[in-house]
């Protein structure tokens, strides 16, 4: 099987990369450094260089690659904004797999997406996955929440807040409803996605057997760190102080954090059971998830 992954030097498409290497997939990986990529990925990954918002140079990564593994998007860039960075770019990987007659698309989406959900990024990545379908290219869409894990952007905001701030002062949307994952259970679904061709053309959503508020969820992690920590709802703080907040307090860029926070505003839970009639594995609760971050953090 040969596989190209874009996104491939991200947390997710880097584990990614490494799993479907072990198996002996033929994995190519389209990077903008490749000094900087072959440094995060194992040698059997293929590097091809070029910039997919770049449509002229993607023709050598697409050449005769039956699979494609889309885990882009463009959230917390500063030169332009993110919808339209993620629309040219799912554009552009759309016509270069038409024209290099790519057999199917496996896409990484998000729960709550919709074109009338209140989050831009949520409404974003259900843009993207629309494009990556125009083409007719079958594409297996799996739509996840947050993903618990050591190097997810979403979960280090929450560890970042309760480890460093004993008191918090929260608005409403730490009471909206997510349905975290676990990242190896990710990647499983992904794995799986890309293994059987029977999922080609499906859109799934994924999350782990717990739906949680955000403050459960910060809740959770403080208790399993052993902290103690309090938490005040306050019913009016705007998602750009808030992210303002977040700056101060975790390394989390303030514009990254607002478009987080916008995008938790909005509730992220699985609408349909098919998850467990097209995969026969269970996903980790929630706590198990945090305890494997922590425990990769600590490695």
């Amino acid at each position: 099987m040969s596989v190209l992954i874009l996104g491939a030097t991200g947390y997710v498409g880097r584990r990614l990369s490494t799993r479907l290497a072990k198996e002996g997939c033929s994995v190519r990986a389209l990077v903008r450094s490749p000094e900087q990529a072959r440094r995060l990925l194992p040698q059997q990954v293929v590097l091809t260089t070029g910039d997919l918002a770049d449509e002229a140079s993607l023709a050598p990564a697409f050449d005769q690659m039956q699979t494609i593994v889309f885990l882009v998007h463009s959230m917390g860039i500063r030169e332009h904004s993110f919808e339209e960075m993620d629309r040219r770019i799912a554009t552009n990987v759309a016509r270069a797999a038409e024209s290099h007659a790519v057999k199917r698309i496996v896409y990484l989406g998000g729960l709550g997406a919709s074109p009338s959900s209140a989050s831009a990024h949520l409404r974003s990545r259900a843009e993207v996955g629309k494009i990556l379908r125009s083409t007719g290219i079958p594409v297996t869409e799996l739509r996840a929440a947050v993903v618990v894990g050591a190097g997810s952007v979403s979960f280090q905001m929450i560890k970042h807040l309760v480890s460093r701030l004993p008191l918090m002062i929260c608005p409403r949307w730490v009471l909206v409803n997510n349905q975290p994952i676990a990242v190896d259970d990710a990647l499983e679904y992904l794995l799986r996605s890309i293994r059987d061709d029977n999922l080609s053309g499906m859109t799934v959503d994924i999350g782990g057997p717990d739906i949680l508020s955000y403050r459960d969820m910060m809740i959770t992690v403080a208790r399993l760190m052993n902290l103690r920590r309090l938490i005040i709802q306050v019913p009016v703080l705007t998602p750009r102080l808030s992210s303002y907040w977040v700056n101060l307090v975790t390394p989390i860029r303030a514009g990254l954090a607002r478009e987080l926070i916008e995008s938790v505003r909005t509730e992220t839970v699985c609408r349909d059971n098919a998850r467990f009639e097209l995969f026969d594995f269970t996903p980790m609760p929630f706590e198990r998830a945090v305890i494997a971050a922590l425990a990769q953090e600590g490695e």
